[in-house]
């Protein structure tokens, strides 16, 4: 779905110790949603609620309902962090608390076009909490994205999305057919042309979708600091193009390959209208690069890309480092990343395993992610004729502070786990 730009937001995390009070909360916070067939984009608030599968125990989902959702979701995102490559300070160990614990149960997300309503948004979400005794606000990020919709490495983001099957919504890229809506939304026929098992009873299941979020702490002077070491004769902004698959502008390095064309990336019509097809050896846009490895378009890897798209959402959080500075100030800043999907396993947990902290699937088994992967001094191939460029001992550049799969529910799921009688 479109959002406004600039906009600021928050997350809270909510802890329920009282079933009855938690679906007191939820019939307080159900006239501030929205259903999606009254989506506006010029709408100057949005408000979106998820549950953890510990907050579905918690509300009182009975046994029967909580057994039929998927094992990755029962499971959460701290006991899969070995198999998502989440090791070493990336480990749940290191989390920030309370991320990643089993105190974590409800996650409400607001946004606005401006931090006053925002906080007016938020006040509303905090009144409907306020008396609760059995309702413990325990986490609050607020995060932001600035008019030029840059992240805190200097690049534009979000600039590409796929489209939805029945939405009438746009895509950003005219070469990508809308995908099925069961690829996002549960009830619905998916890319496989399958109708997937559905959490029960359905009017629990149907309409629902999955959340994948992550507190993802950026390294801005280090990330600076590898471009002005390893820049050698290139341009460091050629450099770190390279890296994210895209210039600061937002122009894509399948369209503009040699030098930033602001112009191109301010264009919505264009900057994410291109395929990698044409360039199969990645002289223009490296096959290892961010960007491409989120989403590989028609270029011939491993797997089937549509079986992998993801909707995803990206904020910022913190305070910018200022431009040109290398040395870390100290301060907490980086990107709140959101997944939205109905497969948690061959989406979000496919790209995070296979495409970012891996490189068997394009021929480079030693590559990560140059931008977001786990490293522990790794490389990254830049073709070039006549010689190829190989960097060495990448450093960690993003380093994830913990998160959580949530489950969202439809409007008339919420109003079900809301029923007192249930």
């Amino acid at each position: 779905m479109p959002r406004p730009n600039p906009y600021a937001g928050t997350y809270v995390a909510v802890r329920i110790d009282d079933r009855h009070t938690g679906r007191e909360l939820l019939r307080r916070l159900i006239p501030l949603l929205d259903p999606v067939a009254s989506f506006d984009p010029q709408r100057p608030v949005s408000l979106g609620v998820g549950f953890s599968f510990s907050g579905l125990e918690a509300i009182g989902v009975p046994p029967d309902s909580l057994s039929s959702f998927p094992s990755e979701f029962r499971q959460g995102m701290a006991a899969r962090a070995a198999y998502l490559g989440d090791v070493g300070e990336n480990a749940p160990e290191h989390w920030e608390a309370p991320l990643g614990s089993k105190d974590l149960h409800l996650v409400v997300a607001a946004l606005a076009r401006d931090t006053a309503l925002m906080e007016a948004l938020v006040m509303l979400a905090q009144d409907a909490i306020r008396d609760l005794p059995g309702v413990s606000p325990i986490w609050q990020l607020d995060v932001h994205v600035p008019p030029d919709g840059r992240e805190q490495f200097g690049f534009k983001d979000s600039i590409s999305e796929p489209a939805v099957e029945g939405t009438g919504i746009l895509g950003s890229n005219p070469h990508e057919a809308p995908l099925k809506a069961g690829e996002f939304v549960l009830g619905y026929e998916d890319e496989n042309g399958d109708l997937p098992p559905i959490p029960q009873p359905e009017i629990l299941g149907r309409n629902g979708t999955f959340v994948a979020f992550r507190k993802l702490h950026q390294r801005v002077a280090a990330f600076r600091t590898y471009l002005r070491q390893n820049a050698a004769d290139d341009d460091e902004q050629w450099l770190a193009a390279k890296f994210v698959g895209r210039w600061p502008s937002g122009a894509p390095l399948a369209l503009a390959p040699d030098k930033d064309d602001p112009e191109l990336g301010a264009d919505p019509e264009r900057n994410n209208a291109f395929m990698y097809g044409d360039d199969p050896r990645g002289l223009k846009c490296p096959v290892g690069a961010h960007a491409r490895r989120m989403n590989a378009r028609d270029a011939a890897i491993t797997g089937e890309v549509r079986l992998h798209r993801m909707i995803r959402r990206g904020a910022n959080y913190g305070p910018s480092l200022p431009p040109g500075v290398l040395e870390d100030d100290g301060a907490d800043r980086g990107l709140m990343f959101a997944f939205v999907g109905a497969h948690l396993g061959r989406q979000f947990e496919f790209v995070q395993r296979q495409w970012v902290n891996d490189g068997k699937f394009i021929g480079a088994p030693a590559e990560r992610d140059p931008l977001v992967g786990v490293h522990d001094g790794g490389q990254f191939t830049i073709p070039k004729r006549p010689i190829r460029r190989r960097l060495q001992g990448l450093p960690d550049f993003v380093v994830n502070r913990g998160g959580e799969y949530c489950f969202m529910p439809g409007l008339r799921a919420l109003q079900w786990l809301a029923d007192p009688a249930a």
